[in-house]
């Protein structure tokens, strides 16, 4: 590696054995060979700025608009607080929590151009879940919007190590980031980082245990750029940018804010992206290019008919696949063809895709220019077209993840496994066909069913659970919980809406159990293993509005 402009040397120490990277390829697509020394804040904005673009118009939202220019001025303000006024080293990791605005942008890009890592938390998360986040990343600081702060304080209680919240848009300016920032100078110089040197970490929603904290560099973040972006979406400076998903999904971080700061486009940000919400927001910004999950489409399709969407020409799904039906009838009520994609927490963005006249309808599509994917039987030969197997990748970005053995489980020699089924034809599109691992996938989010049976088993009427995924036509799946009690007699409804209220007190909403079963036992192995699969089983069997509330 090359040699780091980190001080505190934690992530780079927790990185995984040299021989359990997955192989990086930078030579299969044009620009994606970059300098050894690199801040990825300085690329995004600073290089705008020099060439005499500062004044246009950077990041949009309901209150205001924030040219280059001011984007980076608030950058380097909030940069000199973090090294003058909080004992900010770069290397250090710091918490940054809120709805994708502008402040949290502009915080974002601050802790890279300081020479941090950023570790972006969803606003939806509960104390239990920033906690295991601060402690596994050893995070001493974090920047918190003041609406969201309750939950974090209550973290830092449960946690060993985070010292400091910082809020910024705080109704009592007292204390603020914003206080902060007006006491120091514009300007900064910016951490001569390397390029291989850890800029973000960004946590999964788990599989089979606890989230896994995945590393990428201050180059992975260009290289997403120079891929999906330069040869699929093929956006222009002119482009304004909307979306769904938050800045902690390296989804919602790439489309809603490095994908066009990138192309010297705009980003408009949605702080309560619901459909009508976006669909107004698209009226309002006359935004071009929308990025949300295919549930969303769906729930905006009945939306349209008294809505403006002149101004959109490009719209991205991912997240989850895009059903055929999904994608013939946003195409017919709007003339657009979505551009489907899949990427993955591990790889930070998507790898497959296709827009124009490459789109197959329901394909996934093929792979970007600077990836490589193939699909593989269980001994990692590669299977014949038609035929369905493991998904494996590679390219410029891969999976390193932050001290976790579920390493050697991921990457398999130098390929990347996504944990998806898919079948690739003859003309080598992808063609999804299941997970194959214990993630719910449901209206976009990943859920962990085994961290929803660990919040569940914590109530007191539970004996036993298990949590698995059911077919549903609205949100593709739900997270279904089959359920033991300690006492038959409370095999209620009131007892399903407590156990879901539970849920959502102990972690984030979307996460609980929208289906809930009582059952007299659970299905087990002889060693007393939970049998998921055959849970699954009785779960696509069931209607799927059946135990629904």
């Amino acid at each position: 590696m090359l040699p780091s402009g980190h001080v505190d040397s934690f992530a780079r120490d927790n990185l995984p054995p040299a021989d359990q990277w997955p192989d990086l390829v930078f030579d299969r697509a044009p620009g994606l060979l970059y300098p050894d020394r690199l801040n990825a804040a300085v690329e995004f904005v600073d290089r705008w700025v020099e060439r005499g673009h500062g004044g246009r118009i950077a990041l949009k939202s309901s209150e205001s608009n924030w040219s280059y220019a001011l984007l980076a001025e608030r950058i380097d303000r909030i940069a000199r607080v973090l090294v003058d006024d909080m004992g900010f080293v770069p290397g250090n990791r710091v918490l940054l929590r809120g709805p994708n605005n502008p402040m949290m942008a502009a915080c974002c890009l601050a802790v890279w151009k300081a020479g941090g890592i950023a570790v972006n938390t969803m606003p939806l998360l509960r104390a239990r879940e920033l906690a295991y986040i601060i402690d596994k990343a050893r995070i001493r600081l974090a920047l918190c919007d003041a609406r969201f702060r309750d939950d974090l304080e209550a973290a830092r209680v449960q946690s060993t190590v985070l010292g400091r919240v910082v809020p910024f848009r705080a109704a009592d300016a007292a204390g603020s980031l914003e206080a902060l920032m007006a006491a120091r100078p514009a300007g900064f110089q910016a951490c001569d980082t390397s390029a291989d040197d850890v800029a973000l970490i960004a946590f999964t929603s788990g599989t089979t245990g606890p989230a896994k904290g995945t590393m990428h560099f201050h180059r992975d973040l260009l290289a997403i750029c120079d891929t999906t972006p330069r040869h699929v979406i093929m956006p222009s400076v002119d482009d304004v940018f909307i979306g769904s998903p938050p800045f902690a999904f390296t989804f919602g971080l790439g489309v809603n804010l490095l994908f066009p700061l990138r192309m010297g486009a705009a980003a408009a940000l949605v702080e309560q992206p619901s459909p009508p919400n976006l669909l107004a927001a698209i009226a309002q910004h006359r935004a071009t290019i929308m990025s949300t999950a295919p549930t969303a489409y769906r729930a905006m399709l009945d939306l349209l008919p008294g809505a403006d969407i002149a101004s959109l020409r490009k719209c991205v799904s991912a997240g989850e696949h895009l059903p055929l039906a999904t994608f013939q009838a946003w195409k017919k009520a709007t003339g657009i063809s979505i551009i489907d994609g899949i990427g993955a927490t591990e790889m930070l963005h998507i790898f497959i895709a296709a827009a124009g006249a490459d789109i197959r309808p329901g394909s996934t599509g093929k792979v970007v220019p600077g990836y490589e994917a193939r699909v593989v039987d269980g001994n990692g030969h590669e299977m014949p077209p038609g035929q369905i197997g493991r998904l494996a990748v590679r390219g410029p970005t891969g999976c390193r993840y932050l001290a976790d053995d579920r390493q050697k489980a991921y990457v398999k020699d130098g390929w990347n496994f996504t944990g998806d089924a898919y079948a690739r034809d003859a003309d080598g599109y992808f063609w999804y066909a299941a997970r194959t691992d214990d993630m719910i996938v449901s209206a976009g989010y990943n859920i962990s069913g085994p961290e929803v049976e660990n919040v569940l088993l914590d109530h007191p009427k539970v004996k036993e659970c298990g949590v698995v995924a059911a077919p549903d036509d609205e949100r593709g799946a739900i997270v279904k919980a089959y359920v033991v009690l300690r006492d038959a007699a409370d095999a209620t409804p009131a007892t399903v809406k407590e156990l879901q209220d539970f849920a959502k007190r102990e972690i984030a909403p979307y996460k609980y159990p929208r289906a809930v079963e009582f059952v007299t036992s659970l299905p087990r192995t002889e060693t007393g293993k939970l049998q998921r699969f055959k849970l699954r089983q009785m779960a696509t069997q069931s209607k799927p509005t059946e135990s629904k509330q």
